[in-house]
């Protein structure tokens, strides 16, 4: 049972990335791709009427990680509590951003809404990429189940850590440049005119910075956890999920040629998904390492609710999913189709 609720948080948080990345992306690179007011409000017409559904997921994931694995829950947000009441501010000023910029007709209202929408994705991106490189380098969990962890030390992994050194950092830019990718990979999709050849030229470039991040960033991890790759060795599924990650990133550039705006953005979708399943099946069943002793590690097992009340969750969660899946399939064939720069509203 706490492996099976481990695999739906896991698919939970990659539901949340995949779906809130591309209106992250699109933030990210909203300066890069559309040039005039029109096509400034083309973009926030494509994420607009779906970027706070998309963060619901987040919402229902944490709510899972606190029914599941409570112990893990305790620990993690009060380990990181400065970085996740950041990280609130900006979600809060990126939602702000989107649904205030056309409320007044003047250009400097327009611009501090444009920036405050390019800077909050951004420093998002970088926090939450940051925070996926902690879970792979581990904290100094102790005995009892706790840490404390300053912001920044001296940015090296030893022996005084922060939440960010020189691998959450770079971790923090290979997750920006991921998902910069895939929003101008969603804009692509969404969008027609000058802010869809924009994005596609875009697109091409990104696909190589984010080539190169992938090598920096694969080539440090053994240095900051020196087993982190070797269940991949003795278990199937992390390593042929890889391989389905490395498939959807390599088809990327090839649908770029075609005509068909949405199978880039499948490639990113595919991609994104792959290499984090495989992150969650390679480090199954730990859920916190602990940098102090491995014995400290929190896992699975040793962090989850009880065996009854994870089966009365279940019954639970399954019947909310089947709404909340079906509220989204509804919202997104409702809102199919590209938006285009004459598109009034947000």
């Amino acid at each position: 049972m706490q492996a099976l609720w481990y695999s739906l948080l896991s698919a939970m948080l990659i539901v949340y990335v995949i779906l809130d990345g591309f209106d992250f992306g699109a933030g990210i690179v909203y300066g890069l791709v559309a040039k005039t007011d029109a096509e400034r409000r083309q973009v926030l017409s494509a994420v607009g009427p779906v970027w706070d559904g998309n963060e619901v997921w987040l919402l229902a994931a944490g709510g899972t990680l606190f029914f599941a694995f409570p112990r893990a829950y305790a620990a993690g947000f009060s380990g990181f509590y400065m970085p996740l009441v950041i990280l609130l501010w900006l979600l809060i000023l990126r939602g702000l951003s989107i649904e205030l910029r056309s409320h007044e007709p003047y250009k400097l209202w327009h611009e501090f809404w444009d920036w405050t929408f390019r800077f909050a994705s951004i420093l998002i991106v970088i926090i939450l990429g940051a925070a996926f490189g902690n879970i792979i380098r581990g904290v100094p969990l102790n005995a009892e189940g706790y840490f404390a962890i300053p912001l920044f030390t001296d940015m090296l992994i030893r022996p005084s850590i922060g939440i960010l050194d020189y691998y959450t950092v770079v971790a923090g830019l290979f997750a920006l440049g991921v998902l910069a990718l895939h929003g101008t990979l969603f804009l692509v999709w969404k969008t027609d005119g000058a802010v869809r050849g924009r994005s596609i030229a875009l697109a091409k470039r990104l696909w190589w910075t984010v080539f190169a991040l992938a090598v920096v960033t694969f080539a440090l991890t053994p240095t900051v956890q020196p087993a982190f790759f070797a269940p991949l060795a003795g278990r199937v599924w992390p390593l042929f999920l890889l391989l389905v990650s490395l498939a959807g990133f390599f088809y990327i550039p090839t649908a770029l040629k075609g005509t068909n705006d949405v199978r880039p953005f499948l490639g990113s979708v595919v991609f994104i998904a792959g290499i984090l399943a495989s992150m969650a099946g390679t480090l199954f069943p730990n859920l916190i390492i602990s940098t102090t002793n491995p014995a400290y590690n929190m896992t699975a097992y040793t962090a989850s609710a009880s065996t009854y009340g994870l089966q009365i969750g279940l019954v639970w969660w399954i019947i909310g999913m089947i709404l909340v899946v079906g509220y989204f399939t509804f919202v997104y064939r409702t809102l199919s189709g590209k938006v285009s720069a004459q598109t009034k509203g947000e």
